[in-house]
């Protein structure tokens, strides 16, 4: 990686997760780009490929598992943590057997996913982050 910063990409159809997260990301010093739908994200690969995606489950449209097969299927790996509000077994299991690094239940503890962003981009989390 040559940034000094790492870029997430959080994929949430709820603007004041998508503003929260954002916020929560850019204290910890992290570069962060929001988008409303899936295939915003998609489409915006493009331009940009992030160092890892904190992505929503359930979105109208194409959900989680949708952006996860997509991007499988593109030859695109990259580490991706999974947010929902309703926790399945079945949903988990198929995320993180679909590579999924990490699958967190709303509301979210700042600090376990900071930890799982980290662990899922590859790279140790400074102590001042």
């Amino acid at each position: 990686m040559d940034r000094l910063r790492l870029r997430i990409a959080v994929i949430d159809d709820d603007e004041s997760v998508r503003k929260a997260l954002k916020r929560l990301l850019r204290a910890a010093n992290l570069d962060a780009d929001t988008f409303a739908s899936g295939r915003d994200f998609i489409d915006s690969l493009a331009a940009q490929v992030p160092d890892c995606i904190v992505l929503d489950l359930h979105m109208p449209g194409m959900n989680g598992l949708d952006v996860q097969q997509q991007l499988a299927r593109s030859g695109l790996q990259l580490p991706i943590v999974i947010i929902t509000g309703h926790d399945e077994p079945l949903a988990r299991a198929q995320c993180l057997s679909s590579g999924a690094a990490a699958y967190l239940r709303k509301p979210l503890d700042d600090e376990a996913l900071l930890d799982a962003i980290y662990r899922a981009a590859g790279v140790a989390r400074s102590s001042t982050a």
